[in-house]
C-alpha cells in the first residue's frame, strides 16, 4: 500500500475546538432565568449519562473529550427536535444529567451557540434557537440533521446544493493548470481504484471527498472555496444516497478519470459534462434534478 493511501485510511479530519481562552469564561455568563419566569426544563429521558457511549462518529473525528461529546450529544437532541425551540437549558441540569463540570457544559453551549443552535442571553438564560437560525451549512449540523428525522431533506438539499456547486466548480479549475493539483486528484483516483478493488468503502470514500474538496478549492473562486467544506461533509456523512461512496462502481471511478483527463487538457467543457455525469449517477439523484440537458416533462393539469 502506497504511503499515501495509507495516509487516506488513517488520517482523521481537523476542525477548531472552539474552546475559550484563559478567563473566557467568566466574562460569558449563561444567566439563569427567575423560578416564576423559568419554562418547564427540557426531559432528559433517555439521554445517555456516560458520553463515552455517545456518538455516531469514528474515533478520531472532530470534537474528543467530554467536550466534544456533549457538543454532540446536544447538538443531537436539538437537531432531532427532542430539545425544542425556545426550550432552557440550564447548565447546572446539564452538567448533573451528564455527570461533566460546569466549565465542559459552558464550553459546549458556546459552541452550539456559534452554529446557531441556542442562544444566551442575561436574565434569560441559555434557550434553544427555532431551525431558521440554525447554521445549516456547518457540518456538524448537516451530520446531525443526516442522522436525524430530517434525513431525506438533509440529503435532496446536499445533492442540490452539489449540482449547483460542483460542475461549475469543475469547468474553473480547467483553467487552473498547475501540475501538483493534477497530480493530487490522479492520486485521488488513483486511490479509490485500488480501494475498489480491495472492496475498501471507506478509503474510497475518504479519498472521493478529497477529490471534490480539492476541485472547489482550485477553481479560483474564493467564495466557493468556502463551500468545499460542505461538500465534504456530504461526501463523509454515512448511511445515505448523497455520499455516492456506499457502493464504489468502476463507473464512478472512470467518471472520476474523466474529470481529471478534463483539467489536465484544460477543457473546461468537458470537465462540466463529466461533473454532471458523476453526480447524475449517485443513487436518487433523478430524484433531485435531471439528467444534463433534459426537462421536465410538464404536469398534466
Amino acid at each position: 500500500m502506497s504511503t499515501l493511501a495509507h495516509t487516506m485510511m488513517t488520517t482523521a479530519r481537523s476542525a477548531g475546538s472552539g474552546l475559550a481562552g484563559p478567563g473566557e469564561l467568566d466574562r460569558y455568563p449563561y444567566a439563569e432565568p427567575s423560578a416564576a419566569g423559568r419554562a418547564p426544563a427540557p426531559s432528559w429521558e433517555g439521554a445517555e449519562s456516560d458520553l463515552g457511549r455517545v456518538g455516531r462518529r469514528p474515533a478520531g473525528s472532530r470534537g474528543r473529550g467530554l467536550h466534544g461529546q456533549l457538543v454532540q450529544q446536544l447538538g443531537q437532541m436539538i437537531v432531532s427536535g427532542d430539545l425544542g425551540a425556545d426550550r432552557p437549558l440550564v447548565p447546572e441540569e446539564i452538567g448533573q444529567r451528564f455527570e461533566v463540570s460546569r466549565t465542559v457544559v459552558r464550553e459546549s453551549l458556546r459552541v452550539l451557540e456559534a452554529k446557531g443552535l441556542v442562544s444566551a442571553r442575561p436574565n434569560v438564560g441559555t434557550r434553544v434557537r427555532p431551525v431558521s437560525d440554525w447554521n445549516l451549512l456547518d457540518p456538524d449540523i448537516i451530520e446531525w440533521r443526516a442522522f436525524g428525522p430530517q434525513r431525506d431533506d438533509q440529503r435532496r438539499e446536499l445533492s442540490e446544493l452539489r449540482w449547483t456547486i460542483e460542475p461549475l466548480a469543475a469547468r474553473l479549475a480547467a483553467g487552473h493548470g498547475r501540475e501538483d493539483v493534477q497530480q493530487r486528484l490522479a492520486d485521488m483516483v488513483d486511490i479509490m481504484g485500488r480501494a475498489l478493488d480491495a472492496g475498501d468503502a471507506i478509503t474510497f470514500s475518504r479519498a472521493d471527498a478529497e477529490f471534490h474538496s480539492l476541485l472547489i478549492q482550485v477553481a479560483g473562486n474564493r467564495m466557493m472555496e468556502h463551500l468545499s467544506g460542505i461538500v465534504s461533509a456530504a461526501l463523509h456523512v454515512s448511511g445515505g444516497p448523497v455520499t455516492g461512496c456506499d457502493r464504489p462502481t468502476d463507473t464512478s471511478l472512470a467518471q472520476h478519470g474523466r474529470i481529471v483527463d478534463a483539467l489536465a487538457a484544460g477543457d473546461g467543457a468537458s470537465a462540466e459534462g463529466a461533473m454532471r455525469q458523476l453526480l447524475t449517477a449517485l443513487p436518487d439523484v433523478d430524484r433531485v434534478v435531471p439528467a444534463p440537458r433534459e426537462v421536465p416533462a410538464p404536469r398534466e393539469h
